[in-house]
């Protein structure tokens, strides 16, 4: 005869919940960032399975629920804390999100991306790059294998969009014409250079090579970190980010480094330039710990338990969004004239999956 200590099945089905939860809420990663944080989640796994078997089961449960995420959060995404709109992908597919808290699914897209000015999206689903509005509705298609990571940049009147197709690098204008392909590119999202006409940094897996995409002109080539899997631009265009796990750097247009920051024991997670300004906030993560850092100072803006995410800065800047898929949350912060912290829970229930966030656009 087997025995079972009194509640032993009530606290089982209670430790079961946090399991599915914590795998509901997983974040579908690229190579080069799932393998940068293999010690988080062994911890998360190590943690959740001694809420399970554990004699104190029950206690494991509660204290991890009340160690994870911020306290007072919403219980849903009710609104937006600054103008504009926030273009997320999720397991279900791309929504758009407006500053009241509607949510629209606009299709079973994988990646998006605002057009500029946020009239128009480009997105993609597997051998199709697609432009919508944002009702959702299609405006032209064109037909490649794979396409991944669009980047739409220009005027109103004269936009490119930037995709990655078979390994190589394409851009084709904003009404869907005139498709060029370019050298091979690693999966890296392009970046465009704010101000510049056309030009666009993109990864060959090595370097980063900053193109004229009219003249195909390669204006410079910079060394970069195995396994950079980011690029983006100051706001005015004069500064280049390139980021991977173990190290971030910051170059001139001219190819100077004025940054550098290796992180071995902290691997980073993400970095964003604080719109209007030359200053960048990283994303770290150490043991069962994650926090967003000033990259100049190291100074700690926020620091959770378990894994975030993604940094997005709200268009008019002062607010920063913090993605949290271990509390199912996303925090955004108020970084001035005063500090305030805002959370939003139970998004993977609102978009059918932990949402990725693809863009936030546009204060009229």
């Amino acid at each position: 005869m087997t025995y079972r200590a009194p509640h032993e099945h009530e606290a089982g089905e209670r430790a079961w919940e946090v399991v599915r939860d914590a795998y509901e809420t997983r974040e579908p990663l690229t190579w080069p960032r799932r393998h940068a944080r293999p010690l988080v989640a062994g911890a998360l796994i190590a943690a959740v399975i001694a809420a399970v078997l554990s004699p104190p089961g029950r206690s494991v449960v509660r204290s991890f629920r009340k160690a994870v995420g911020v306290e007072r959060a919403e219980p849903a995404l009710f609104s937006l804390p600054a103008p504009g709109q926030l273009l997320v992908t999720s397991p279900q597919g791309a929504w758009l999100v407006r500053a009241d808290g509607s949510k629209r699914l606009l299709g079973r897209y994988r990646d998006a991306t605002f057009s500029p000015h946020g009239l128009f999206i480009a997105a993609t689903r597997e051998n199709e790059l697609v432009a919508l509005d944002p009702k959702g509705e299609v405006r032209w298609t064109l037909a490649r294998p794979g396409p991944r990571f669009p980047a739409w940049a220009g005027t109103r009147t004269d936009t490119r969009i930037a995709y990655l197709s078979a390994g190589h690098l394409h851009v084709v204008a904003g009404d869907g014409t005139g498709d060029r392909t370019f050298g091979p590119a690693a999966p890296v999202v392009p970046a465009w250079r704010p101000g510049s006409g056309h030009v666009l940094a993109y990864s060959d897996g090595e370097r980063a090579m900053v193109l004229d995409a009219d003249t195909r002109v390669v204006i410079l080539r910079l060394r970069l970190h195995a396994g950079t899997w980011k690029l983006a631009w100051s706001s005015d265009g004069r500064l280049l980010l390139a980021l991977a796990a173990r190290g971030l750097r910051i170059f001139e247009p001219t190819g100077k480094l004025v940054l550098a920051r290796n992180s071995e024991s902290r691997p980073f997670v993400d970095a964003a330039f604080e719109p209007r300004t030359h200053r960048v906030v990283a994303l770290r993560e150490y043991g069962f710990q994650s926090e967003v850092v000033s990259a100049l100072t190291g100074r700690v803006v926020f620091r959770g338990t378990g894994t975030f995410g993604q940094l997005s800065w709200a268009p008019r800047r002062h607010w920063l969004l913090v993605t949290w898929p271990t509390a199912n949350q996303w925090v955004f912060l108020r970084t001035r004239p005063s500090r305030r912290i805002v959370g939003a829970s139970r998004i993977a229930s609102q978009f059918g999956g932990f949402a990725r966030v693809s863009g936030w656009c546009c204060a009229r």
